[in-house]
């Protein structure tokens, strides 16, 4: 499976947002989409999940333009999780992961016995399963980032579409909803995410899209594309990029801001 965009402008009643988007991933690849507030990833995911049209370029998955397919079609491809996510009454953890298959189903339908054990499995993928019968209100915010994530996994797409994750996730739990991305990642999944923190681009091998105010797109490697001049760029921050070996002895890149001592002693970005 390929998803690719080709010279693609993004916006609003003709009033482009982002412009000349180029980029392509594939089966078991993660993209992670970073800038600033205000520069357009969320009009870009609109976009790619065909909410919206483009203004212009084309959007293909496998080569067929997406542009003329209805819902129900999307919803066999791609998959989205949003940042929030509030429930309106006390389901149980299972009852709120059986609701991505409603796609799935035919009017007034009954969930079959295909139907929960895709629910079961999708639970289990992200590490849940044991929680099933627990209430969505009673578990933990990483718990219910991975149940929105297992939500999205029961329609079976080949995209996950994420918007920021890991937002307002403490450290352990940011760590866990992590390596669940790479998971499904090699288990064939595309994954495509949004990001404030450039790190989690290379906890996850991925390749990257650094959008900015006034600049062009910028689409590639991890490594290529998040550079400390780049980084300046997007977020006017001073910010070093470190290497260190971890467990396995393998290199990895890590970013941090450069605080400079301040004249009242203190210490300033």
């Amino acid at each position: 499976m390929k998803l690719e965009l080709r010279d693609v402008t993004c916006g609003y009643d003709k009033t482009p947002v982002i412009k000349n988007i180029n980029f392509e991933i594939n089966s078991a690849e993660t993209l992670a989409i970073l800038g600033p507030n205000g520069v357009g990833k969320s009009t870009m995911f609109k976009t790619i999940l065909n909410l919206i049209k483009p203004l212009s370029g084309q959007i293909s998955i496998d080569g067929e333009d997406i542009k003329d397919w209805s819902p129900k079609k999307m919803s066999r491809y791609m998959a989205y999780v949003a940042q929030a996510h509030v429930p309106s009454f006390p389901y149980q953890v299972k009852d709120i992961a059986m609701l991505g298959r409603i796609g799935q189903m035919s009017h007034l339908a009954r969930p079959t016995k295909k139907d929960y054990e895709i629910v079961e499995q999708a639970l289990e993928d992200v590490g849940i399963r044991h929680l099933r019968d627990h209430i969505y209100t009673e578990i933990s915010g990483g718990e219910r980032q991975l149940l929105m994530i297992a939500k999205a996994l029961v329609q079976e797409p080949k995209i996950l579409i994420m918007d920021e994750p890991t937002a307002n996730l403490d450290y352990g739990n940011m760590v866990i909803v992590m390596n669940c991305i790479r998971t499904l990642a090699k288990k064939g999944l595309c994954v495509i995410f949004t990001t404030h923190m450039p790190d989690q681009a290379f906890m996850c091998n991925a390749k990257t899209a650094m959008l900015f105010r006034n600049d062009p797109i910028i689409f590639g490697e991890a490594s290529r594309v998040i550079t400390e001049k780049n980084l300046y760029k997007a977020y006017q921050t001073d910010i070093q990029i470190l290497e260190v070996i971890d467990q396995d002895g393998c290199p990895v890149k890590i970013c941090t801001p450069r605080f400079h001592k301040s004249q009242n002693g203190g210490y300033d970005e």
